[in-house]
């Protein structure tokens, strides 16, 4: 988990220190980054990942809680930024992104080892495959799609954003599809250790933005907590694994490893569906940044051995 944390530290460092120095060029290279994860690096891995992926009885009913408690949750978010928030729609649609997009795999998998044992490393893994995965491909590429400033005026428009703009989506759905023939334990194996590289560029990314959007060109970290970040903070570290847990105790129980990674701060890929749809960068880096800061910080405390 430290080392987990020292990576995370100094990748956002130097994104930070990257768009100090370089500005324009800084942010131009973060664009260009993004859009290389999403249309080169990530279908192939998802590809080869989804191939080799079971999701059968095992996975277990708690999977259905998970898109259960991320549904309640994204309505609670749209509700409050349009309701009581008033936010202009971009902003709506990045507060529910950031809501239930979770960092459950770069995250989530090496707190739960590291606070539960390598027993929980498993149920980990399949809330991360079956719910965060399946969740950022179809629900939170739909909520950029159709909130976003750049996906169109008209329902066709934004529909055809949707698919256009979403490569993995169609990885996933190929991988599911394919047989295990085509994807072979070394390429297989090469991909989940490329996918690891992921997590030095999103939080470079991150670092980059933070510094991109302030408002008056100073430095300052961490950044505003406004009413929207601190709505999705409590929403995501709060309600989400809230929701879980009653969830639970009305309908089935549930693996601890669960509950952690209902737990989990809102995920880097919400920079990346707020790229490609026009959505409120400021609202996802400053949310990302906050629940990261906490969730880690919670993590040292709770596991000082690790």
């Amino acid at each position: 988990m430290g080392l987990v944390a020292l990576a995370i530290v100094a990748s956002a460092g130097v994104g930070v220190a990257a768009d100090l120095r370089f500005r324009e060029r800084a942010e131009a290279a973060s664009r260009r980054v993004m859009d290389f994860m999403v249309w080169v690096l990530m279908p192939p891995i998802i590809f080869l990942i989804a191939a080799r992926t079971d999701l059968g009885g095992g996975v277990g009913a708690g999977i259905l809680l998970g898109y259960l408690e991320l549904a309640t949750v994204g309505l609670l978010a749209y509700l409050l930024g349009t309701r009581v928030l008033r936010l202009p729609r971009p902003s709506v649609g990045t507060l529910i992104v950031v809501v239930i997009l979770a960092n459950t795999g770069y995250l989530g998998i090496p707190l739960n080892a590291a606070l539960l044992g390598r027993d929980a490393i498993a149920p980990a893994i399949a809330w991360d495959t079956a719910v965060s995965n399946v969740v950022l491909y179809t629900a939170a590429f739909a909520v950029g799609a159709s909130f976003g400033t750049t996906a169109g005026e008209t329902p066709r428009e934004r529909a055809k954003a949707f698919l256009t703009r979403n490569p993995v989506l169609f990885a996933v759905v190929a991988g599911l599809l394919a047989p295990d023939a085509l994807a072979p334990d070394a390429l297989v194996d090469a991909a989940e250790v490329v996918s690891f590289a992921l997590l030095p560029l999103g939080f470079f990314i991150l670092g980059v933005n933070l510094m991109h959007e302030r408002d008056d060109g100073s430095l300052t970290f961490p950044p505003p907590l406004t009413a929207p970040v601190a709505t999705a903070l409590a929403l995501r570290l709060l309600a989400a694994p809230a929701l879980l847990v009653a969830f639970s105790a009305l309908l089935v129980d549930v693996p601890d490893a669960y509950v952690v990674q209902a737990a989990m701060a809102s995920g880097i890929n919400s920079l990346i569906v707020s790229h490609l749809y026009g959505l409120d960068l400021r609202l996802a880096a400053s949310t990302i940044a906050w629940g990261t800061a906490i969730v880690v910080v919670a993590a040292l405390a709770a596991s000082p051995l690790v």
